[in-house]
Order: structure tokens, then sequence, then C-alpha cells
């Protein structure tokens, strides 16, 4: 199922379901088990820094077969993205596999598509999250408290917060600035990958 999401110049692709529960239970367990190092932040001086005032969060390496299996799948909705926005759209950029832990973050920002960035991260049409795990308000196993997505609409509209449930796939467009709060409890496991 997916619906339009909608405040004040927002426009959000959310499928909950993207991943079945098979298909969940294979990719969070490799992504909880990969290693990773620290991930970057593009559009700085030298690209690809790490750079902890803007984000803190780490980028995981899950097996190749994993990493297949989630770039088919999100593939496959491209052109459900493309009708969705209304942009022709024919590639993907590789996926990243994220693990925020407690007190990782990342600060407002767009992904692309801004007119700003000299980059070919400036390609980038529309941003694709797909949570691996939940978000709670009480502590659990394999959940996460804090880390909200949370949406910036043009204008004076509210911010959309977005509460984290796994399996779900959120599209939007890639100038669209949006933050993840810092994560209080658990780890928050997500991967990130735009359209192009």
């Amino acid at each position: 199922m997916n619906t339009r999401a909608g405040t004040s110049g927002l426009d959000l692709f959310v499928e909950r379901g993207f991943l079945d529960p098979a298909a969940l239970e294979v990719v969070f367990a490799a992504v909880r088990a990969a290693g990773g190092r620290p991930a970057t932040v593009y559009g700085r001086v030298e690209s690809g820094a790490v750079d902890e005032r803007v984000r803190r969060t780490t980028r995981v390496s899950p097996p190749r077969e994993v990493e297949e299996l989630v770039r088919r799948l999100l593939l496959s909705r491209t052109g459900a993205a493309a009708e969705h926005f209304g942009l022709p759209l024919d590639e993907l950029e590789e996926p990243q596999f994220l693990r925020y832990v407690e007190g990782d973050y990342f600060v407002a920002h767009q992904d692309g598509n801004t007119g700003l960035l000299r980059s070919e991260r400036e390609g980038r049409k529309v941003s694709a999250i797909v949570f691996l795990n939940s978000q709670t308000e009480t502590p659990g196993p394999d959940t996460y408290r804090g880390g909200t997505l949370v949406f910036h609409p043009r204008g004076a509209g509210e911010p959309l917060r977005m509460t984290g449930e796994a399996g779900t796939l959120v599209l939007f467009r890639a100038e669209t600035t949006h933050e993840v709060e810092p994560v209080t409890h658990g780890e928050r496991f997500t991967v990130a990958s735009w359209y192009k």
C-alpha cells in the first residue's frame, strides 16, 4: 500500500511492507551484524569528509547479496516513484546501510537537486529511506527511541515527524529539507538511496 502524505510544501510516497517479513529478517540480521565506518558528508570542501557536527552515524557493509536484494527491490519501485513525483528517473545510487547508535543524528539538510551543490550528488531527484527496525517510546528488543525522521516544509508549515516502522519505504524529493533527530536509546537501522 502506498500513500501520499502532505503538509504545506511536502510530498511523500510511503509504502508500508516494502520489505516483507522474510526479506526484512534477512536484511536486518545482516546489517546488524555488519561492521562499518563513520558516514561521510557531501557538499563540503573535502567531498566525502567525516564531519560529526553535521552527521554522526555509521555506514555499514552487509554481504553483497543483501546489498543486491535491497537494490533490486528499490529498482522495482522506479516506475512508481517516477509516476508519483512526475519526474523521469532511470538510475539508482548505491544504497547506504546506516546504523545510528545513542547520540547519533543528521542535522537538517537536502540531498540534492537544489542548484546549490556542484557535485554528482546534484543529480539526485528522489531520496529513499527504508526503515529496518521500528521506533518506539518504550525500550524493547530490536527497537530504538529518538532518531525521528523530520521533514521541514517550505514556508511556514509545521514540520512533519515520521515514526520509523520496520519494512517501510519513504520516498521524497531530494530538495526536501529533512533531518534525523538524536537517537536516545537502542540502535536505528535504515537504508538510504537516491533515484536520478
